[in-house]
């Protein structure tokens, strides 16, 4: 039985990428949604060989996290890697934005991956193996006028991953994130061309990254290749940081 990759916000452009990246490696894939209909990817995924299913849920929910964790368990065995994908973003001014919509940001960024985070240590410890990496943004390291919110939250996420790291290193836990730039993903859709030009006008690489470019990031601080690396935020941007 091969390798487990458990994959929050799959149904997403990058979420879904990964899923598809690690069946390629020979991985079974565990698809984590909440809003997002995945039934597209789980017939992509039937291309490859190992086991995928689907567990819907909203992991900010600790509770309703443990109980993913748990069916997980039970039909896949061992969550070898856990890749925190779920998020959300919002564009717009600071000063118009609510509490209740900086407190969903803040649920879908940062408290999903930390929720997450601690299940699944607790199992690693045990076995005193495995991996996670959490998917952050530039935006976390550098800041984004009018994503305050998300900034805020992404640059929580980077430090978590530093910290962790360094708590599980010793029994052999690595943790690590990526740190995408523009990718054309339906996250940006919300942005007029104009503004999309305006983006890849400042990308040395004069264009948009893709979800494939960003999984394949992901999955090489997974494999063995990557087995000394740990607290790393790998920065998959173009250039433009």
């Amino acid at each position: 039985m091969g390798k487990t990759v458990f994959i929050t916000g799959a149904a997403g452009g990058i979420g879904g990428a990964c899923a598809l990246e690690f069946a390629k490696k020979g991985y079974n894939v565990a698809v984590g949604y909440n809003t997002s209909d995945p039934g597209g990817l789980m017939e992509r995924l039937k291309e490859y060989g190992g086991k995928y299913r689907a567990y819907k849920g909203d992991l900010s929910c600790y509770d309703t996290a443990v109980g993913v964790f748990a069916d997980i368990q039970s039909d896949m065995g061992d969550i070898d890697c856990l890749v925190n994908n779920a998020g959300i973003s919002y564009i717009g001014l600071f000063n118009t934005m609510t509490p209740d919509m900086w407190k969903k940001i803040f649920a879908a960024d940062l408290e999903t991956t930390v929720n997450c985070s601690h299940i699944a240590v607790k199992e690693m410890l045990k076995r005193h193996s495995g991996c996670i990496i959490n998917i952050s943004s530039m935006w976390g390291e550098v800041g984004a006028s009018c994503e305050v919110i998300y900034s805020a939250a992404k640059g929580a996420v980077d430090s978590f991953t530093r910290a962790l790291a360094k708590e599980c290193a010793p029994n052999g836990i690595r943790v690590n994130a990526v740190a995408p730039g523009v990718i054309d993903t339906k996250m940006n859709a919300q942005l007029t061309q104009e503004e999309m030009d305006a983006l890849i006008d400042e990308i040395p690489m004069m264009r948009l990254g893709t979800p494939e470019e960003t999984a394949k990031a992901v999955f090489f601080l997974a494999s063995d290749e990557a087995s000394y690396i740990t607290g790393e935020i790998l920065r998959v941007n173009g250039g433009i940081i």
